[in-house]
């Protein structure tokens, strides 16, 4: 594995009595795709917002390129791009304006800086592009007339655009058929391509095995399993979820 992007050394949390990850030892390298799976109440959730600065943890050290990650400030100054099933986007607001929402680019005019609209729509036309991603060619439709799959590359592609080291993304391939499924799986390819590391939770086994360059599964709270999925079968997958019963 090439040296981390992603370090987690001797993680732990808990809540209260419970504890809900134990001694988490990770390492997510350029470009390298790691799927997190685990049954519920394994400690995805928990992890993922550890990873993405959302809560502190009370043991071990997460780092980012070598830097300390304890919070969102760090996460985002670390270059942490996060993609959640709450996609967030504004329905009402173009493909290009989702793209910066919340970091919009302005210009000066006369006395007052204004929305730069051409810019934006410019720059995400370019990004968009860049990742092969040919269902969101028009950066000035709504987002309202998009569909399931098209709202999920745009979060995808917002969040790979505003990512510099490391990209997140939670359950990105939910509820979506085969096609869109296909568009996203694309998308986080690209994002792999341009020396992202990326750590995708998923429940669709079939598509991770085919997709990610290594497999971690969490059991209670610990990682049971880390390894390259060449082999693995979907019932593997399963055992090593779940156990025998």
């Amino acid at each position: 594995m090439t040296d981390g992007i992603l370090s987690l050394t001797g993680v732990g949390k808990h809540f209260g009595a419970v504890t809900a990850l134990g001694d988490i030892n990770l390492r997510v390298g350029a470009g390298e795709i790691v799927a997190l799976i685990g049954d519920n109440g394994a400690g995805k959730s928990t992890l993922m917002n550890i990873i993405c600065g959302a809560d502190a943890v009370d043991e071990g050290v997460v780092r980012v390129n070598g830097e300390p990650l304890r919070n969102l400030t760090d996460a985002n100054r670390l270059g942490v791009g996060v993609v959640y099933q709450d996609l967030a986007l504004a329905p009402h607001m173009t493909v290009a304006e989702n793209m910066y929402l919340g970091t919009e680019l302005t210009r000066r005019l006369g006395p007052f800086r204004v929305l730069d609209r051409r810019g934006m729509s410019r720059d995400a036309k370019a990004a968009i592009t860049e990742l092969g991603i040919s269902t969101l060619h028009n950066v000035s439709m709504p987002v309202d007339r998009l569909s399931g799959g098209q709202r999920q590359v745009l979060g995808v592609a917002r969040a790979i655009k505003r990512a510099k080291s490391l990209i997140l993304l939670d359950e990105p391939t939910a509820a979506l058929g085969p096609k869109q499924v296909g568009i996203v799986l694309q998308a986080i390819e690209a994002a792999s391509n341009n020396g992202l590391g990326v750590v995708l939770v998923s429940h669709d086994i079939p598509s991770v095995l085919k997709l990610a360059h290594r497999v971690v599964i969490l059991r209670h709270g610990t990682i049971f399993l880390d390894r390259k999925p060449d082999g693995m079968s979907v019932s593997d997958v399963m055992t090593a979820m779940v156990g025998d019963e």
